[in-house]
């Protein structure tokens, strides 16, 4: 079946790709839920604090992500750069885990795990700066929307995969060694992490890799007309700032996610990953079915659908208090994540020339991390200046979210509808 859908010809190298973000996925989903409740909950560190983390890994991407997608265009070599920030990533993340399991847990020593932590958030996003355009290699133009949704599906399923792993770890019912608990569940989703992205790291190729010279100093001078002319492409910067906002939103409640539901519903470790696990399983077929549904109906068009759900399901989840209720809606949560990143990346391909495709999509890659400078920071500040409000400032900072989706929804509707070009930035 994959090799009808990618051709004969790309088959081995469209499964890679998809391996890559199935991989990736394991160790994300690990961190993201109990990581966050380990570092919060257990360890008492602020909520602002947790969600600067996402910040610092901003800045770094912000002085470094477009220059290297610059570079990366320039050489037509993305692989290097690919397996040079999954490498780095692995090992900030066995350093995390090593501590956590092993140290002695003071000041200093968490101090230590939040610095490696904010750098493997880093090396996790810069690596979707070279992975993404990867696209454009494994799927032909008419299929791109049902590749993404592939790529966006293989990502639920790994994440799935390490629910799954984590779960008789995070239950007591195995026990490694080191300190018991959440840090259980680290190494051995860092570990498989590496293990399943190791094959795509080496079967992946760059088909026309060019040998030029780089000078980097000299590359940071023409930045910012690089940037001048990348938003002259149509649509490309009206697109990129849309997804800032809405991207905003997404992202904050998925880091946040685990942290509201122990404060607001306070239910155990085992009940979150069964919630997530299910989410998930929704996410999946959201995916595949939003990528397929965008490429018979149009990909902008479908994109706006589904911003215009999230305007519904936002105040509705940060509102609802009985907890069945607020189940049967995080499914619903899931199908639109799972869809909205299947058609946000087919989007992108469409709107850029083949040849800026690396340093748009380093733009694509920041304008979604800078969000996690705006949005979490507004997370934290309002669950921190109403902390006498209780669980109840929770519900505050997730309703506060629909703002960021309705802005970048008014925006989308101002870019340029699909079509099979792009003009050529020279």
């Amino acid at each position: 079946m994959l090799s009808k859908i990618f051709g004969q010809n790309k088959a081995k190298q469209g499964i890679a790709w998809l391996l890559y973000d199935f991989a990736n996925s394991i160790v994300i989903v690990v961190f993201f839920l109990y990581f966050s409740q380990w570092l919060v909950v257990d360890r008492g560190v602020p909520d602002i604090w947790y969600n600067l983390i996402f910040t610092g890994s901003s800045i770094l991407l912000i002085l470094t992500s477009p220059i290297l997608g610059i570079i990366a265009d320039k050489k037509q070599q993305r692989m290097p750069l690919l397996r040079f920030s999954t490498v780095l990533m692995f090992v900030c993340l066995a350093v995390v885990s090593l501590l956590a399991l092993f140290g002695s847990l003071s000041a200093k020593i968490t101090y230590a795990i939040v610095g490696f932590y904010l750098l493997a958030s880093y090396f996790y996003q810069l690596s979707f700066s070279f992975y993404n355009p990867l696209l454009d290699e494994v799927a032909p133009q008419e299929k791109r929307g049902l590749i993404s949704g592939l790529g966006q599906s293989a990502n639920w399923l790994g994440s799935i995969f390490g629910l799954g792993v984590s779960l008789p770890l995070i239950t007591g019912a195995i026990y490694l060694f080191g300190n018991s608990g959440r840090p259980q569940t680290f190494l051995p989703a860092t570990i498989l992490f590496f293990l399943l992205a190791l094959p795509s790291l080496i079967i992946l190729k760059d088909p026309n890799p060019v040998k030029i010279k780089i000078n980097i100093f000299s590359e940071y001078k023409t930045y910012f007309a690089s940037l001048k002319e990348m938003f002259r492409i149509p649509g490309v910067g009206r697109y990129l700032l849309a997804f800032f906002f809405f991207n905003d939103a997404l992202l904050t409640v998925q880091n946040n996610f685990p942290i509201y539901l122990e404060q607001v519903f306070n239910v155990s470790d085992k009940i979150k990953s069964i919630l997530l696990g299910s989410t998930l399983v929704f996410s999946v077929i959201g995916a595949f079915l939003g990528g397929f549904i965008a490429d018979k109906l149009g990909h902008k068009k479908t994109l706006l659908i589904i911003l215009t759900s999230w305007l519904v399901v936002f105040p509705l989840l940060g509102t609802i208090k009985i907890f069945p209720i607020f189940c049967a809606l995080t499914v619903c949560l899931g199908f639109l994540y799972g869809a909205t990143w299947s058609v946000t990346r087919a989007v992108m391909v469409d709107l850029t020339p083949k040849q800026n495709l690396n340093h748009a999509f380093s733009y694509y890659t920041l304008a979604e991390r800078f969000a996690t400078f705006v949005g979490p920071v507004t997370w934290g500040l309002i669950t921190s200046l109403l902390i006498h409000r209780g669980p109840v400032r929770y519900q505050f900072a997730f309703v506060s979210m629909t703002i960021f989706v309705a802005i970048g929804l008014y925006i989308v509707r101002k870019i340029p509808n699909d079509k099979k070009t792009a003009p050529v930035v020279v």
